[in-house]
């Protein structure tokens, strides 16, 4: 534990080749534990409690998947396996907003599963569940594309400090993104003037999927952009990111007396045709793609796809227990927003309409995008 415990080494002294073992005793050691807990489990009742911490190290170990997969995209790694590109086209643009009704809608997880539970298994940030007053609101049917945000950025967004709010223009000035230009395999710093893995190239757009230049998908999400960008983009559009509970009434609409669902959809766990996720297709494609995994309120894609910013901040519900693994939520209370409905490269094992994920504003090398809501209560007009 003081070697591979992340509590007892300081973020800066991970990167040390003199701290750890190497490639070969690093494989031979997770084989070791991982031989010592499958004939635990093998041999040992499983009680509740040890059910409950098996689940937790597999959802975990699900966590560090998707980040690893992210890591892929940073270091300009070939695609992880599995990965298969973009689909042919298999539905139809879905403009305008989707009315949302006011109302209490029912936010979160039971309490009761924060110790031990058998099923509703859930992280002990997304408990326990509440009731909220909802204001009517009109949110996006879909997630902002690529065609949209470029128009932010040919309008000059980035360089208009009217559009930015303080802790963005903070980040504008002090911001250097890491980033592969095209046809060079050495890192550069850069300021940002448009999302991170975008270049000017030969008199188009382009983007970076993993080690490879493309033409930018234009109908597919934008991705790995922080708060940041997606705020001054509110700004320029007129419009406004949802709080994260006015995402989870959009995405699921629970409310009390009626069967709680986890996803847009229903309870069905989700499949290939639901989401975009298990880093299969990683966000290429279109923004109106998926429409089996509509919501009832006739939203596309709020789960899979991108990490969808909220203006919320990452705090804990009225009634918050710390779970056995006490750093699950807490480091991050206070100073992070939330996104919500999970990513490309989410596993499909581990995500529901109620999880709740938390980055620092400034992140942009995650696979977060956005949706936007409508500065009234109004359904029509644009994103």
């Amino acid at each position: 534990d003081d070697l591979w415990d992340s509590f007892h080494i300081d973020h800066g002294d991970r990167w040390s080749r003199k701290l750890f073992p190497g490639r070969e005793k690093t494989l031979q050691y997770f084989n070791v534990i991982y031989d010592r807990v499958a004939s635990r489990i093998a041999q040992q009742p499983l009680t509740d409690e040890a059910l409950y911490l098996y689940r937790y190290a597999i959802y975990h170990q699900h966590m560090h998947i998707e980040s690893m997969t992210w890591c892929r995209q940073t270091v300009a790694l070939p695609a992880p396996p599995g990965f298969v590109g973009a689909l042919p086209k298999r539905a139809e643009p879905l403009p305008g907003d989707a009315p949302i009704p006011g109302g209490r809608y029912q936010i979160g997880m039971p309490g009761e599963s924060a110790c031990y539970a058998t099923t509703d298994f859930a992280f002990d940030g997304e408990k326990p569940r509440f009731e909220a007053p909802v204001e009517p609101f009109a949110i996006s049917r879909t997630l902002v594309s690529n065609r949209e945000f470029l128009a932010f950025v040919e309008d000059d967004g980035y360089r208009r400090p009217e559009l930015w709010s303080f802790g963005g223009r903070k980040w504008l000035s002090t911001a250097t993104d890491i980033a592969l230009v095209h046809g060079s395999s050495q890192p550069m710093l850069r300021e940002p003037r448009h999302p991170l893995y975008w270049c000017w190239h030969e008199g188009e757009w382009q983007e970076r999927v993993f080690d490879r230049w493309q033409a930018l998908n234009l109908d597919a999400p934008v991705v790995h952009v922080s708060y940041w960008e997606a705020e001054a983009y509110c700004q320029w559009a007129g419009r406004r990111l949802p709080t994260e509970v006015e995402w989870e009434a959009a995405a699921l609409g629970n409310r009390s007396g009626e069967d709680f669902r986890r996803f847009p959809w229903g309870n069905e766990r989700p499949a290939p045709d639901h989401a975009d996720l298990d880093a299969t297709h990683m966000a290429q494609q279109p923004v109106w793609d998926y429409p089996a995994g509509d919501s009832r309120s006739g939203c596309r894609q709020m789960i899979g796809s991108v990490w969808e910013w909220t203006s919320s901040q990452f705090l804990p519900y009225d009634g918050f227990r710390v779970d056995m693994y006490p750093f699950m939520s807490t480091l991050q209370f206070g100073d992070h927003k939330v996104t919500r409905g999970g990513g490309c490269a989410t596993s499909s094992c581990l995500i529901r309409g109620t999880y709740r994920q938390a980055y620092l504003p400034l992140r942009n090398d995650v696979y977060t995008g956005f949706r936007t809501c409508a500065l009234s209560d109004s359904a029509s007009g644009t994103r």
